[in-house]
């Protein structure tokens, strides 16, 4: 079911963000993976379907289509993302993926409201793998610890000191690259980017997600940072802030959120395994439209 993608576009430089009250977003993105002879028992893993809500975003409709004959498993992870499992017994010489999916934010963005528990989720306060510090990024924090500046001030004095040391370089690094080296190098791309950020916040006792989404007008997936601080109303709860370090700014209506996790390896959009003696190449393809703007009186 190919939902809405007929609809025509809007530019979204034609649209006036400040004022928007609800934008309806459809993205189509397509995954073919072809190999040389036949494979056996494919078991593949898609977070491409973004959750039911997210913060102000939500979920209208989606649909999956597969090429070959299999099963689909639909399941939600410990993050709260939407995952889909297929399992193929055979495929001949290539299988394609095709999800479109139909999205609505409310404006104006505002921090997502949380329960108060996130502040102590271990999970986004310890180190991962890709995000583990060495001196170099624990130096940088306490750097920016020592200028007094707290909570949303002193995220956003280090998501600009990413912004401003980093350098933009596709084919720097690879999908296993650490921030570590990532910093080293001065350069990467944005999962790069992200997980510095990730790394210095965490040195600084902020709680930090890595989100996977879209940007408007940018070709391939985007990556950027959730920071978890406490609720603005002095209540109990907390607010996650969307920073991204790439563009050195906060997240507002042209991002659209697709899983979020610790870092990439929690919310790689596709990934699995087969019996094969032989390789594979993929082959992907993304559109994202603005097709309906309402905005406030």
């Amino acid at each position: 079911m190919r939902v809405d993608f007929e609809r025509p576009s809007i530019d979204p430089a034609d649209i006036d963000w400040g004022r928007v009250e609800v934008a309806t977003y459809v993205v189509h993105q397509q995954f073919r993976y072809e190999y040389p002879a036949r494979i056996l028992d494919l078991q593949h893993q898609l977070v491409v379907v973004p959750a039911q809500t997210f913060g102000d975003q939500s979920r209208t409709v989606y649909s999956l289509e597969v090429s070959e004959p299999g099963e689909v498993i639909t399941r939600t992870d410990s993050f709260a993302n939407t995952v889909l499992d297929v399992r193929i017994p055979i495929v001949e010489h290539l299988v394609d993926f095709e999800a479109w999916v139909t999205l609505q934010r409310t404006g104006p963005s505002l921090p997502r409201s949380l329960t108060g528990s996130w502040l102590r989720d271990s999970r986004f306060l310890d180190a991962t793998p890709r995000t583990t510090p060495d001196e170099a990024i624990e130096r940088v924090a306490n750097e920016l610890l020592a200028t007094g500046a707290t909570g949303l001030e002193l995220a956003e004095l280090a998501n600009r000191w990413v912004y401003d040391t980093m350098n933009y370089t596709p084919g720097a690094t690879g999908i296993h690259t650490t921030a570590a080296a990532a910093l080293a190098d001065r350069q990467g791309v944005c999962q790069d980017y992200a997980h510095l950020l990730i790394a210095i916040c965490r040195c600084m006792g902020l709680a930090a997600l890595y989100v996977s989404g879209h940007l408007l007008g940018e070709g391939g997936t985007h990556a950027w940072v959730e920071i978890i601080l406490p609720a603005s109303d002095g209540s109990s709860n907390a607010e996650g802030w969307s920073l991204d370090p790439t563009h050195g700014r906060r997240v507002d209506l042209t991002y659209l959120t697709v899983a979020v996790g610790r870092e990439y390896g929690d919310v790689a959009p596709t990934s699995g395994s087969y019996r094969a003696g032989h390789g594979g190449t993929l082959t992907a393809h993304k559109d994202v439209r603005v097709v309906e703007v309402v905005y406030a009186d």
